[in-house]
């Protein structure tokens, strides 16, 4: 099991796209499975690369009550969202202490490079969703609060800067 440090924010990772994954290999797979005893331990319900340092486009996510059904993504991209929205209050490991509620399309199709190297499409709905799309956005370069207004943006930073500070 190996846990990876989460990236604080502001790291410039955090604000670049990562960069597209030619192929499957034993190394991606070692990351994957990084990311999720990562993930697990935060807790969380997903985890991007970029979040533990690696400029790849790799997005792990499980929502599952048990646990220990993570979906292993690579290049994800999303082929359809729905119109109806859902609200979910979002948090990220790279700035801790804070949180913000998001409204995000309820259910979305995706479309990645499975364990296996194949291409597959995959309905999301939900918690799984608006993970799906926050892993996805960690990937462009994006936080969960990059969707707030400005002002609501400058408010949540100023807190997680005092949160810091108490830390």
């Amino acid at each position: 099991m190996t846990v990876r440090k989460c990236l604080p924010w502001p790291h410039p990772l955090l604000k670049s796209p990562a960069q597209d994954v030619p192929a499957i290999t034993d190394d991606i797979r070692a990351h994957w499975a990084d990311m999720v005893d990562t993930m697990d331990a935060m807790p969380g319900y997903g985890l991007a690369a970029v979040q533990i340092g690696l400029p790849l486009r790799l997005a792990v996510v499980d929502c599952s009550a048990e646990r220990g059904q993570a979906v292993l993504m690579a290049n994800p991209q999303v082929l359809h969202a729905s119109i109806q929205l859902r609200d979910h209050d979002e948090a990220s490991p790279n700035l801790p202490g804070v949180s913000a509620t998001i409204a995000r399309p309820r259910a979305v199709t995706v479309r990645f490079l499975n364990a296996g190297g194949e291409w597959e499409e995959r309905d999301f709905v939900h918690l799984w969703a608006t993970s799906v799309q926050h892993q996805i956005d960690h990937l462009a370069g994006k936080m969960y609060f990059d969707h707030l207004s400005p002002l609501k943006r400058k408010m949540l930073l100023a807190r997680a800067q005092k949160w810091a500070k108490r830390a």
